[in-house]
């Protein structure tokens, strides 16, 4: 009876402190902040998928990360093999755009400033932050439920970020208010020792090497907005010959008046950095540069800028989200 009553009290002793060994999601927690804090350097490749209203983006991801702040993201887009690179270094921030021999620099915080689906200190920082955050075990694997951090679209409310036993992404799932997806993040493979050379996060290493674009100096057609804001209208039309081609400038006036300037992308004959305001965002298919009041990019061959003294930006992104180039999933 005493043998009993002694192991009684050990189960509840057990039970009440460490959890009889049971691995909870404070034990999780502390050994994911170890994996990912704790290592010099990392490689992983995914794929991610962007949803807009009926239409679908995919991209083909590599995120290289290295100690001091590092960062090199590669998106390739699935459709047409584009590819633009996000890169941080100790100079900066860049968006490259190797085919057309031209970056784009910006003063930011990127990637630590907003929610990054691909990024894994910034997904981390996403738990680690929520108080409300929710953990459950599904199918053999572990999962959160966080809030978000994305300023420039409100929509997007919340994420379900899906680690194995070992404590490997598998996916990171970005949904609206009504739980529809947004954006969907599937990572294939994870290297936590991964090495690189010293020109592999510089500016000069990254452009060189790389074939350039056949460009046409003439725009096919004029690219008009699926989106106008309320009580907004074309109001002007214009095509002008500039010393590199063609350019469209579209007026529209109303309560939210912008512009939208789209001209044929060039490849410049000697490499070209060019400073940017604002951060960089991803747009329909390529990631492009946002400020308050404008938002830039290059698509399928063709430059586009809009600009508005009134819009914000969620309004921009809705304007340039709406101007598609090109094929684009169903």
């Amino acid at each position: 009876m005493k043998k009993f009553l002694l192991f009684i009290l050990l189960g509840l002793f057990c039970l009440t402190t460490v959890g009889c060994g049971k691995y909870g999601e404070k034990d999780i927690l502390k050994d994911l902040n170890k994996k990912i804090t704790k290592t010099d350097s990392y490689y992983l490749t995914g794929e991610l998928e962007i949803i807009n209203n009926e239409d679908s983006y995919l991209y083909n991801v590599e995120v290289a990360y290295q100690k001091d702040n590092n960062f090199k993201v590669s998106l390739i887009n699935k459709t047409n093999n584009h590819e633009q690179i996000i890169l941080k270094n100790s100079d900066g921030v860049y968006v490259l755009t190797p085919s057309l021999n031209k970056s784009f620099k910006f003063q930011s915080e990127w990637p630590y400033n907003n929610s990054q689906s691909y990024i894994l200190q910034t997904i981390l920082k996403d738990i680690e932050s929520d108080n409300e955050k929710i953990f459950e075990e599904v199918d053999g694997n572990y999962v959160f439920t966080t809030k978000v951090n994305y300023t420039n679209n409100n929509e997007l409310t919340k994420q379900k970020i899906t680690l194995d036993k070992d404590l490997n992404l598998k996916s990171v799932v970005v949904l609206n208010e009504k739980d529809e997806i947004q954006m969907k993040m599937n990572f294939n493979a994870i290297d936590y020792k991964a090495t690189y050379d010293e020109t592999y996060f510089t500016l000069q290493g990254n452009m060189k090497n790389v074939e350039t674009e056949t460009t046409s100096k003439t725009l096919d057609s004029i690219i008009y907005p699926m989106y106008i804001p309320e009580n907004t209208q074309l109001s002007g039309q214009e095509k002008v010959t500039t010393d590199t081609g063609e350019r469209i400038i579209l007026t529209f006036s109303g309560e939210n008046p912008f512009t939208i300037v789209q001209e044929a992308a060039s490849v410049a004959e000697e490499m070209l950095t060019i400073p940017m305001y604002g951060e960089p965002y991803i747009i329909t298919d390529t990631v492009g540069a946002l400020s308050d009041n404008s938002v830039s990019w290059v698509s399928n061959g063709v430059e586009f800028y809009v600009v508005s003294d009134k819009l914000n930006s969620e309004q921009l992104l809705d304007v340039a989200n709406s101007i598609n180039t090109m094929t684009i999933g169903k």
